[in-house]
């Protein structure tokens, strides 16, 4: 007959996890009005994760490939381990305290995938609040497509991998140029549109002239 039971190992840590999800989501944390847009055309980007994680590099290869010449700020910090939580306050202490004109367009806080235990900082009430009271727009991209970290939803925009971050925040050269194309012959069709109606006019009113 069983008379207690203690959740221990990835148990606790579950459970741990849903009671501070239930208490942040009370709190309006994960309220999606106060959620910010991006800008389509970013300049600078914060970047906080590893150097040494496989999201470092596919999001930096990302980000050039389909745009290029963007200055990305990056903070190293410790992904995971008793170390990782501070790293990650700090980080997002330093682009906030920054001057604005100095801050960047967003912060992308970032690492792979892992088990529930790997993934303990971006389940730490603390980082959570730090990506709420945030100044500057927050994309958080923690683990793979199955993964969701409180960060996820405290978030302003949450991606479901490192390199879907930088398909989020910076647009397709290619489809950019698309557009531009796509409106620049718009605009030649409604400006030969008015040149020929005022052609007929001018020669309607030449007409009349000569008539007189």
């Amino acid at each position: 007959n069983v008379t207690h039971i203690q959740p221990v190992g990835e148990g606790a840590l579950r459970r741990a996890y849903e009671l501070l999800k239930v208490k942040l989501e009370k709190e309006g944390l994960f309220e999606l009005s106060r959620k910010r847009f991006l800008k389509r055309f970013p300049e600078r980007i914060g970047l906080i994760t590893s150097r040494d994680a496989a999201a470092f590099g596919d999001f930096i290869r990302i980000i050039n490939n389909r745009w290029g010449g963007i200055r990305v700020d990056f903070v190293h910090v410790h992904v995971q381990g008793r170390e990782a939580v501070g790293d990650i306050l700090v980080a997002f202490n330093y682009f906030n305290s920054l001057e604005e004109v100095e801050r960047p367009d967003v912060i992308v806080l970032t690492r792979g995938g892992g088990g529930l235990e790997d993934l303990q900082a971006f389940n730490d009430e603390q980082v959570a609040r730090a990506v709420f009271v945030s100044k500057i727009p927050v994309v958080c991209a923690v683990g793979h497509e199955r993964d969701e970290s409180l960060c996820d939803f405290v978030a302003d925009v949450r991606a479901s991998t490192p390199s879907n971050a930088a398909e989020i925040i910076v647009p397709s050269r290619n489809d950019v140029l698309y557009e531009i194309d796509t409106i620049a012959e718009h605009m030649k069709s409604k400006i030969i549109d008015t040149i020929e109606d005022h052609k007929f006019g001018v020669n309607r009113a030449t007409q009349i002239i000569e008539f007189i």
